[in-house]
């Protein structure tokens, strides 16, 4: 690829209001907001503020792409930030003029206030677990000794004023005497470790910094493995980080020293790295890999003096990951020549694929393991809900766990010595409640149900199964009041992801409840590209195929209509990171299809991608522009930014991101909302909604997931003409 560019971004004057300075478009901006909100009230010659063009040109195997938004990229400039400015500024006074906007904020948080509770899990002479008394903007850490009142171990709250820097991990050591924990800031996956003795509270080592995609794994109670990059010499939330680093940290000694462990090679590079100990001390896993799919395998002896490391699998073709481990054995979660995953058995001497034993083999639903008390806990995804078997290590079925209802289960897990394991289990009209397993017996307890302002029982969430474009069947839960009328009137939300093997299975959410209070209905589609179905299922989505993963979702759409839940003229489609990405597609390809297009933290320069963060890890998926002349075409086809076609009218539309996203990086969204507003031909608005102090979701304050909900409810329904809501 080539570039060609007349002039210095630089030199480019932001022009956003046809001012000649930033300081005349500070000066000014709140009267040409003004402007423009009532000319997009009208929706009659909306106005947009005209965002400069430049002359940058990449060339593609001879052929010439424009990229006219390239300063955007700039995270760090004036520019950018000005723009920024002014488009919120515009976004927030027409959000302002939504009548219910604020009722719509009400019934969220009345919704969301209520104790939130996890499950709890046991370090040392503690029981610990998370709980949030409602409106707090991050959940508390507790810890009780046996039957003892319950205290405050970590308050992420007092991390921050603002509720901005939340506890992004925790990892304790093998007799619970000291704690390793994550924070971060504004969202960002750049996090900060923090070294803690649980008993006096005190600070261990000094804070380790720039770590990034991390676990902590403890060896006994002298230090832990973590995982990061080099700090990139750029922008950190934008700039290319493409080789993963392990390292041992040995508690007392400060980060400079700390050991170089795996990835430090120039010759062999890995963009992401991964360490696990086993329970007993006795292994150190390490998991290599380029892309989010497929994995490098190997694992230390490090009972060993002097131990090598030993090749579990060289191939990058398939994913495996260490489950547990008894003695000289190992115990393997794989897809390795089964789609679905299976367990196996390897022993140290040699662990090598060729010598690997079936403990619990594939079947035909995709399997997601864990293990406590010395058992193994088989959940399957059928149909994308759970089914839930124990198993002994030695491959025996012990018995079936009965779920209490229809949706999903997780969360199983425990030390060996453990006697109980606690579950989680919720669907789209049940909120998450805590069970109580007794490992020996299988009985199950309830051990935490919340009290919220949410009756489940006044809402029907079925499964449907509808025909894609090629004749693939595809599922689909569909949830909404009982007294729903199938008139096709019903604001509906389509929401989607279709990617990286990640599944959507029911699950409560306190805002997914509120827009149900507010008569719509919600519907979730398990498009291929997700993992619903195991590998073949997530392939169908992948590269030259990932058309199949937009037809999925249209005719989900179409289902919708042609069943009369709802209209064109009252259907919303939502999705975030890849499913911004599904969004982003979906609406240029078929702008007639929906009424409202939702895209949030949005892949949507599908040229560029894989330029920014760690973007290139995610080839696996999309392919690249640089990859052959066919992948290049085939993502210019479809890539959001480059889809969209002046002269047509597309939805209403409002793009969410955050300006420390550095996962998706944010200039994504901006180029893809300059773009929309420069073509828009209709009398509908394409607006963008930039978080301040925030990333790519994880970790967001409570009071900010108000607000922003509050946002894209007021959008969705006011762009459907609907004009009041209920109470």
């Amino acid at each position: 690829m080539k570039t060609k560019q007349g002039i210095s971004i630089s030199l480019l004057t932001i022009s956003l209001i046809g001012l000649s300075s930033l300081s005349a478009c500070h000066k000014q901006t709140a009267e040409q907001a003004e402007k423009v909100t009532q000319a997009t009230m009208s929706k009659t010659n909306i106005i947009y503020p005209p965002t400069a063009k430049g002359t940058v040109v990449d060339t593609y195997f001879g052929t010439d792409v424009a990229d006219p938004y390239r300063w955007l990229e700039d995270d760090r400039s004036s520019e950018t930030e000005a723009w920024v400015k002014i488009q919120n500024e515009v976004t927030q006074r027409f959000l302002k003029t939504i009548p219910y906007r604020d009722q719509i904020a009400k019934k969220i948080k009345n919704i969301i206030n209520y104790e939130r509770v996890s499950a709890p899990f046991k370090e040392g002479e503690y029981t610990y677990f998370y709980k949030n008394d409602g409106l707090q903007n991050q959940s508390v850490v507790y810890r009780q000794k046996d039957a003892g009142e319950a205290e405050v171990f970590i308050d992420p709250n007092k991390f921050s004023e603002d509720g901005t820097v939340s506890l992004a991990g925790m990892s304790f050591s093998e007799d619970g005497s000291k704690v390793a924990y994550m924070t971060s800031t504004g969202g960002s996956d750049w996090r900060e470790v923090f070294v803690m003795d649980t008993t006096s509270f005190e600070f261990l080592s000094e804070t380790l910094v720039d770590v990034k995609f991390s676990g902590l794994s403890w060896y006994k109670n002298e230090g832990f493995y973590y995982s990061s990059y080099d700090k990139p010499d750029g922008s950190e939330l934008s700039e290319k980080t493409d080789q993963h680093k392990l390292y041992y940290h040995q508690v007392g000694t400060p980060q400079s020293t700390d050991i170089k462990v795996f990835g430090h090679s120039d010759a062999e590079k890995h963009r992401y790295i991964g360490a696990q100990v086993s329970e007993d001390n006795r292994y150190l896993f390490v998991s290599a890999a380029n892309s989010t799919s497929g994995n490098r395998a190997y694992i230390k002896d490090l009972s060993a003096s002097e131990a090598e490391w030993i090749t579990v699998k060289e191939s990058i073709e398939s994913d495996v990951y260490m489950l547990s481990s008894m003695g000289d054995d190992i115990f393997l979660v794989t897809n390795e020549n089964a789609p679905n995953s299976k367990i196996v058995k390897a022993n140290i001497a040699k662990p090598d694929v060729s010598e690997w034993q079936d403990l619990i083999p594939e079947t035909d639903n995709v399997l997601s393991p864990s293990t406590a008390g010395g058992y193994i806990f088989a959940e399957y995804m059928v149909d994308a809900v759970s089914k839930v078997y124990q198993y002994s290590l030695t491959g025996e079925k012990i018995r079936e766990i009965a779920l209490p209802g229809v949706g999903a289960a997780g969360s199983f897990g425990g030390k060996t010595n453990e006697s109980t394991t606690y579950y989680t289990f919720a669907n789209y009209v049940t909120p998450t409640s805590i069970y109580k397993l007794d490992i020996a017996s299988g009985e199950t307890l309830l051990f935490n149900q919340p009290e919220i302002d949410f009756d489940g029982t006044e809402y029907l969430s079925k499964q449907v199964f509808y025909t894609s474009k090629d004749g693939t069947k595809v599922p689909m839960i569909i949830t909404y009041h009982k007294d729903t009328q199938l008139d096709g009137q019903n604001p509906t939300i389509l929401y989607g992801y279709g990617g990286f093997n990640i599944s959507l299975t029911p699950r409560f959410s306190s805002v997914t409840a509120a827009w149900l209070q507010l008569g719509g209905i919600y519907a979730v589609p398990n498009i291929r590209g997700g993992g619903e179905y195991g590998k073949a299922w997530h392939k169908a989505g992948t590269q030259l195929q990932k058309q199949n993963v937009f037809d999925d979702f249209i005719a989900a759409a179409e289902y919708l209509i042609d069943n009369k839940y709802t209209s064109s003229d009252f259907l919303a489609l939502q999705g975030g990171s890849n499913g911004g990405l599904l969004v982003g597609a979906v609406m240029t390809q078929r702008p007639d299809l929906a009424k409202v297009a939702l895209p949030a933290v949005g892949v949507l320069d599908m040229l560029r991608y894989h330029t920014f963060t760690a973007g290139a890890g995610w080839a696996y998926d999309y392919g690249t522009s640089e990859q052959s002349e066919e992948m290049f075409k085939y993502l210019r086809n479809y890539s959001p930014v480059h889809a969209v076609k002046p002269g047509v009218a597309y939805p209403a539309t409002l793009i969410t991101t955050a300006d420390h996203d550095d996962r998706v990086v944010p200039a994504h969204s901006f180029k893809f909302a300059a773009t929309l507003q420069s073509a828009q031909a209709g009398e509908l608005p394409t607006l963008i909604r930039i978080e301040t102090d925030a990333g790519h979701g994880a970790g967001t304050p409570i009071s900010k997931t108000i607000e922003q909900y509050a946002d894209i409810y007021g959008f969705t329904l006011f762009n459907m003409g609907v004009t009041k809501i209920a109470n």
